[in-house]
């Protein structure tokens, strides 16, 4: 009777429920009417133990110091950095909307924050040279996805505390994916610049132009080569990179750039703290959820039904792909690791698959799901920055789509763009 709790889970979804309520209800419900009462005290206790983690510290960490740099005016110097460089090909700010994306990323981990600084700063001013808005709208959307894979990534924190990896081996494994997507995401806009004549966005910079426009961004552009960098010497672990992390940006902000003033961090870090909060609830009910799954065999079931389906690994992992993409529409990234992570890995590592593969394989698809219709988060975040309708920027955002696509199935049929990285540092077999 306990298999039945993925269905009910989803249908509380479909009538509204929040995920986490439905989290702990679907699986609740099911174990009253099973007649396991201590397992149903269980459950609710792991709501507790879920969040009671060290290494979990890292993701409130982390979105402090996203939004202290954020607050601080770091998104602008960014932006300007972006448009020094490729602002001067056509389509050059659709360009820097995308550079800004991936630098941004090395700052936040965060798809959400990404759209909403980057979005209220660039939709208007692409706006202004002549872009639709939902054009706009879409690119900021679909870049954004890239916050979550190049480290710091909090789903990766997520996944490497459910699953037992390395955070450090997830990291750097998501490295090259996210560089990928960025290059991907370029490509496309180099075409649609030529065939629909998009405007340039400013004048080539000369070279003591950039160089200024690069000192302005020094400091925080230091950011994820401080994280990385003490992570893989050994000086800190990624917990205590990430407090590090929030010194350095209030250091940066407050006494370099002079950006931020001591009375706004009250509601900088009231802004961080009901953030995490929201992150955190969801990883508990999630860690209570996964209880149930554990009780339930259903790794052991699914294993079972899909080598009945085939036992060739490459159809496999594509029908594996075709499975995550769906959820991603539906359910949030951390969530859905934590839910699908223990009954899927198991399965796909017995079979030969690299742990850290297909954990990237896991994160990327599910990150791209941020950006994806009917339910993704960021295609909401856009429409409210911008004032167009979800189901305009659905539309406008397919082509982009089409490319992650693509780069989700050249991670997963090519193991190597995940693993060279980790493997030269020592951190992956």
């Amino acid at each position: 009777m306990l298999v039945w709790f993925l269905p009910l889970f989803l249908v509380f979804l479909l009538v509204g429920l929040p995920v986490f309520f439905a989290l702990l209800a679907a699986p609740g419900l099911l174990l009253l009417l099973n007649g396991q009462e201590r397992d149903l005290t269980l459950l609710y206790r792991n709501l507790y133990n879920g969040i009671d983690s060290f290494p979990l510290m890292a993701i409130p960490f982390f979105m402090l110091a996203g939004e202290i740099m954020n607050r601080g005016g770091i998104t602008h110097r960014l932006v300007e950095f972006s448009q020094a460089f490729i602002g001067h090909f056509r389509g050059g700010l659709a360009h820097v909307n995308i550079l800004s994306s991936m630098l941004f990323a090395g700052l936040s981990g965060s798809a959400v924050a990404d759209t909403s600084a980057l979005g209220s700063m660039l939709i208007p001013a692409m706006e202004k040279q002549g872009y639709t808005r939902k054009f706009a709208a879409a690119i900021t959307a679909a870049s954004s996805v890239i916050g979550p894979i190049i480290p710091p990534s909090g789903i990766m924190i997520i996944y490497a505390y459910v699953m037992g990896e390395s955070v450090a081996a997830l990291f750097l494994a998501g490295i090259v994916p996210g560089l990928l997507v960025g290059i991907g995401l370029m490509i496309l806009v180099k075409l649609m610049a030529n065939k629909y004549d998009f405007p340039v966005a400013s004048k080539k910079y000369t070279w003591p132009e950039r160089g200024e426009a690069s000192l302005k961004a020094f400091f925080p552009l230091m950011t994820p080569v401080i994280i990385l960098g003490g992570i893989l010497v050994g000086v800190f672990t990624p917990t205590e990179a990430a407090a590090i992390a929030v010194l350095y940006a209030l250091i940066v902000s407050l006494f370099i750039l002079k950006t931020i003033r001591f009375r706004d961090l009250p509601d900088v870090m009231s802004r961080a703290g009901i953030t995490s909060a929201v992150v955190l609830l969801l990883v508990g009910a999630a860690m209570s959820f996964k209880t149930v799954v554990s009780l339930s065999h259903a790794p052991q079931h699914l294993a079972e039904f899909i080598l009945v389906l085939t036992d060739n690994p490459l159809l496999l992992l594509f029908l594996i792909n075709i499975l995550l993409f769906v959820v991603g529409m539906f359910l949030d990234a951390g969530p859905a690791i934590i839910i699908l992570g223990p009954i899927l890995g198991p399965v796909f590592t017995g079979m030969g698959v690299d742990s850290i593969h297909f954990a990237m394989i896991m994160c990327v698809n599910l990150t791209v799901g941020l950006a994806t219709p009917p339910m993704g988060l960021v295609l909401f975040v856009a429409s409210a920055v911008s004032g167009e309708r979800v189901s305009t920027i659905s539309r406008a955002i397919l082509p982009f789509l089409a490319v992650e696509v693509l780069v989700i199935f050249l991670i997963t049929y090519f193991p190597a763009i995940s693993l060279t990285i980790p493997r030269l540092t020592g951190f992956a077999n």
